[in-house]
């Protein structure tokens, strides 16, 4: 197996032993069976390198018909390495969008091995809602999400949810999961 087919196996096991698995997001389930999440690799090592694989990615995806390809997870596996870095890089992803004219077609969510909310520990279980094993943009749709909340009967608890399924895990429960980078 090559590394980015690798990056790729790991980062499939953990949306479907996390993501999906812990319902963490409930309309991941759907586009994943469907396949219609498209797993993307960057090999960038630079911000401005991953930038253009972005752009790349939000252009490709705005392209191909909703049915074909609902989402993008962009994975980056050599660059920002740091949550922080990572953290910053967000304002030239939404910058992107905006030059691209897709704001409010597209969104891009954050995932990244060390996520960390504001105001929380770096070992706080809840952090690990947005933990990825990779530092990984989620592009996604805005009419899917749109479709996805009026589906979903409360969807602002999906995030107080989250917090308490992460709570009553743990860490050894999280761990047993087995949802990290294997390379």
């Amino acid at each position: 197996m090559s590394d980015t087919e690798q990056v790729i196996a790991d980062t499939v096991a953990w949306l479907e032993r996390a993501v999906i698995g812990l319902n963490l997001c409930p309309f991941a389930k759907s586009v994943h069976v469907k396949g219609q999440v498209h797993y993307s690799v960057s090999r960038a090592t630079t911000p401005q390198a991953l930038l253009q694989d972005l752009i790349e990615e939000l252009n490709s995806l705005v392209a191909i018909d909703a049915k074909l390809r609902d989402t993008t997870l962009l994975i980056a596996p050599d660059s920002l390495q740091d949550f922080l870095d990572f953290n910053d890089f967000l304002a030239d992803a939404d910058q992107a969008l905006v030059d691209l004219e897709l704001d409010g077609v597209l969104q891009i969510a954050s995932l990244h091995p060390q996520y960390q909310f504001a105001g929380t520990s770096v070992d706080d279980i809840t952090n690990y809602t947005n933990r990825s094993p990779y530092p990984t943009l989620h592009l996604l749709r805005e009419d899917s999400i749109d479709r996805a909340v009026k589906a979903f009967p409360n969807p602002e608890a999906i995030f107080e949810t989250n917090m308490q399924t992460l709570e009553n895990l743990g860490q050894a429960g999280w761990d047993a999961l087995k949802v990290g980078r294997t390379m």
